[in-house]
């Protein structure tokens, strides 16, 4: 149970979050507990839904991103995310079974994405303080100064709704994904 009280409904929810959540219902079809919990505080909804928006124009692909979130959500031990991000991965990025596996456990199948999901781990287990090799290695792969930035703000936008799913012990809404850290 939540520690914090989720809105059972948007009506429920603050009235300034009401219309957020209603952009949310249009764009999933539903209203994650996640967000319902998040709206709570207007202004923290209002915040995480603009920084998700403008990531989501960035350069990474989606499958890219989801690997990041399901990477960040088992380093982070959150059951939340790692139920929504692989319940995502699979059916909106395409991922199959091997790729989340591998993505939970810090790489990627995926040669190219192999070096985003280690940047991202390495970025999340060191809070930031990583290398010039570190930095290198990503670039080499292919990912442009703007993609290593949109790295970096994916592993903080993740760890930021990771510590509030974890704070609050969010209610999972997703098919539940066994925790598995990772490396």
């Amino acid at each position: 149970m939540s520690r914090i009280p989720t809105p059972p409904t948007i009506d429920a929810a603050p009235p300034a979050s009401q219309p957020l959540l209603e952009n949310v219902k249009k764009q999933f079809g539903a209203v994650p507990n996640l967000f319902r919990l998040v709206a709570n505080s207007p202004a923290a909804l209002e915040g995480y839904l603009a920084l998700s928006g403008a990531l989501a124009k960035g350069t990474l692909p989606a499958p890219t991103r989801e690997r990041i979130a399901l990477a960040v959500a088992a380093i982070n031990g959150c059951d939340y995310c790692l139920a929504a991000h692989t319940y995502l991965g699979k059916n909106l990025a395409r991922l199959d079974d091997a790729e989340i596996a591998a993505n939970r456990a810090g790489t990627s199948n995926d040669v190219k994405a192999d070096a985003a999901v280690r940047f991202a781990v390495k970025v999340a287990q060191a809070r930031g303080h990583v290398g010039d090799d570190d930095v290198n290695a990503v670039k080499a792969a292919g990912y442009d100064d703007a993609q290593v930035i949109e790295i970096v703000l994916h592993v903080a936008l993740n760890t930021w709704t990771n510590y509030v799913n974890e704070v609050a012990k969010t209610d999972i809404d997703f098919p539940v994904a066994a925790l598995r850290k990772a490396s």
